[in-house]
C-alpha cells in the first residue's frame, strides 16, 4: 500500500472510508505525510458511526453511543488498498478500511464483516461461491423542481421516452460512458457490457463474475461511489434509488451466483438445463429467506415504490426456469456456468448485506437439503403466490422476527440495522414525496 502512494506523487490527500449499513461511505480525510500512519495502524472512531440513519444522525437509544461512553473501533485497511478517486477534481487516492473492536475481534455491527462471516461458512465446506452484479442507475438532471433526463452533451436534447436497449440513448451520453469505463480501468472494477434500460434515462452495467465475494462487493459499492461522483463531474445526478419516476420501472441490483467446490467444480452443474440438487437445495434456502431478508433488498421507504406488480420487480416468492417475472430465475446456456440469478434487491441496497443474505440463505439452504416447490412457467404476477412483504414496516418486522436472518447476521447487526430502519421510518413519515426524493436521490 505504501508503494502505491510512492508511485503516485501527485496524490496530494487520501480518503480512509468503511460502508455503514446504509452503504454511507463514512471515514476521514488525511494528508498523504500521515499516510503511512494509517496503513500501519490504522484509524478510529466511534463503533456508532457504523450505524448512522441515512441523515447521518445517531439512532435513539442506541446502545453505542451513550449508554457505553460513544465507544471507538480500530479501523483498518482492507485488502484492497488505495486506489484512485477519479471523480475529484484534485489528485485524491482512497483507502477501503473496515472496523474491529480493540482486542482485534471483528466489529459484526460491520456489514463487511457480515459478509465475510458468511464467506467463512462457505470455506469452511470447502466451498466458494463466484458473484456478479448487475447494476441499473438512472441519469437525473435534478437543477429543478421536476426529475428529468439530462440534456444529452451530443444532440442537445432531452429524451422523451425509454429506450430499452438503444445504442441511440448510450450513444448520446457517450462522453460519459467513456470517462466511467476509463475510471473503472483505473479503480480495477471489472465493467463489462453497459446498456440503456427500460426506464427514463436507466441504463445498467454489469461487473464481471469473480470468485470472491468480499471483492465483488467491494466493486459494487465504489463503482455505486464512482457513477454518483462522476456524473456531477459532468453536470448531472447519477442515483441508484429504487423508483425516482412512478411511471417507468425501478432500478434492481441482480446478482448473479455459482458456487465451486475444492476441485473448482461448479456445484450446479449437472450437465443438464436442470441443474443438480444442490442448485435446488440453494433455491429453497434463498426462498425460505426472502420474506425475511426483503429489508435488506428494499432498504428505504421509496423501495417499496418500486415492489409492485407488473413493474419488471419481482413481488412473488418463487423461482423458474429463463423466466423473468420469477423473484429466482435460472439462466439457460452452458451447463458448465450454471448459475442462480436472485432479482429481487433494488439498486439502492448496500452490496455487502444483499451478498450476505443471498449467499447465507442459499448456503442455509443446502445445509437443511431444503426442497423447493415446483418451478413456475407463465407470468409470476398472474399466479397465487406467497408474496414479499409490502410495506417497510412489515419488512422490518420480518427481518427482525426471521429464525433464516439469525442463521446469518450476527445479533448485534441485526439489532443496529431494526433501530436504524425503525428511526428512518418514523422520520420519513413526516416528510413529502419530494423532500424524501431530496433526501435519497443522492444518498442511495
Amino acid at each position: 500500500m505504501k508503494n502505491w502512494l510512492r508511485k503516485h506523487p501527485e496524490v496530494r490527500t487520501i480518503r480512509v472510508a468503511a460502508a455503514d449499513l446504509n452503504a454511507q461511505a463514512r471515514g476521514k480525510r488525511v494528508p498523504t505525510r500521515y499516510a503511512d500512519k494509517v496503513v500501519e495502524d490504522g484509524t478510529r472512531f466511534p463503533l456508532s458511526v457504523l450505524n448512522l440513519d441515512i441523515w447521518g444522525e445517531d439512532i435513539d437509544d442506541s446502545p453505542l453511543v451513550f449508554e457505553t461512553g460513544d465507544a471507538d473501533g480500530v479501523l483498518k485497511p482492507t485488502e484492497r488498498g488505495f486506489m484512485p478517486m477519479p471523480w475529484l477534481e484534485a489528485p485524491t487516492a482512497l483507502l477501503p478500511i473496515w472496523m474491529f473492536r480493540e482486542d482485534g475481534r471483528p466489529y459484526e455491527g460491520d456489514p463487511r464483516h457480515a459478509l465475510r462471516a458468511v464467506v467463512d461458512r462457505y470455506k469452511a465446506k470447502g466451498l466458494t461461491p463466484v458473484v456478479a452484479v448487475e447494476l441499473e442507475f438512472f441519469l437525473i438532471d435534478d437543477s429543478g423542481r421536476k426529475l428529468q433526463v439530462p440534456v444529452s452533451p451530443r444532440s442537445g436534447k432531452r429524451r422523451k421516452a425509454a429506450e430499452t436497449l438503444s445504442i441511440r440513448a448510450l450513444d448520446a451520453f457517450d462522453t460519459f460512458f467513456t470517462d466511467l469505463y476509463e475510471a473503472c480501468e483505473e479503480m480495477d472494477i471489472p465493467a463489462d457490457t453497459a446498456i440503456s434500460e427500460a426506464g427514463l434515462g436507466q441504463f445498467e452495467v454489469n461487473l464481471m463474475h469473480c470468485d470472491d465475494a468480499l471483492r465483488a462487493a467491494d466493486d459494487a459499492w465504489l463503482f455505486k461511489m464512482l457513477v454518483k461522483g462522476l456524473a456531477r463531474r459532468h453536470g448531472f445526478a447519477a442515483s441508484f434509488m429504487a423508483k425516482p419516476y412512478e411511471d417507468y420501472a425501478g432500478s434492481g441490483l441482480h446478482t448473479h451466483f455459482s458456487v465451486l467446490d475444492t476441485e473448482g467444480r461448479n456445484i450446479f452443474d449437472d450437465g443438464s438445463p436442470l441443474g443438480t440438487d444442490l442448485l435446488r437445495n440453494a433455491v429453497a434456502g434463498c426462498l425460505n429467506a426472502m420474506a425475511g431478508s426483503t429489508l435488506i433488498f428494499a432498504p428505504h421507504w421509496n423501495s417499496y415504490d418500486r415492489l409492485v406488480p407488473d413493474a419488471h420487480a419481482p413481488t412473488g416468492i418463487c423461482w423458474g426456469y429463463e423466466n423473468r417475472t420469477a423473484a429466482v430465475r435460472i439462466p439457460s446456456g452452458s451447463p458448465v456456468a450454471r448459475r442462480i440469478e436472485h432479482r429481487v434487491a433494488g439498486g439502492d441496497v448496500n452490496p455487502y448485506l444483499m451478498l450476505a443474505a443471498i449467499l447465507g440463505a442459499a448456503l442455509n439452504g443446502i445445509e437443511d437439503k431444503a426442497e423447493p416447490p415446483a418451478p413456475i412457467t407463465g407470468n409470476a404476477y398472474a399466479l397465487e403466490l406467497p408474496q414479499v412483504p409490502t410495506t417497510w414496516q412489515d419488512a422490518i418486522d420480518a427481518f427482525e422476527g426471521s429464525p433464516d436472518i439469525a442463521r446469518i447476521f450476527a445479533p448485534e447487526l441485526i439489532r443496529n440495522f431494526v433501530l436504524t430502519k425503525r428511526q428512518e421510518l418514523h422520520y420519513m413519515g413526516e416528510l413529502t414525496p419530494e423532500e424524501r426524493v431530496e433526501i435519497y436521490l443522492d444518498t442511495v
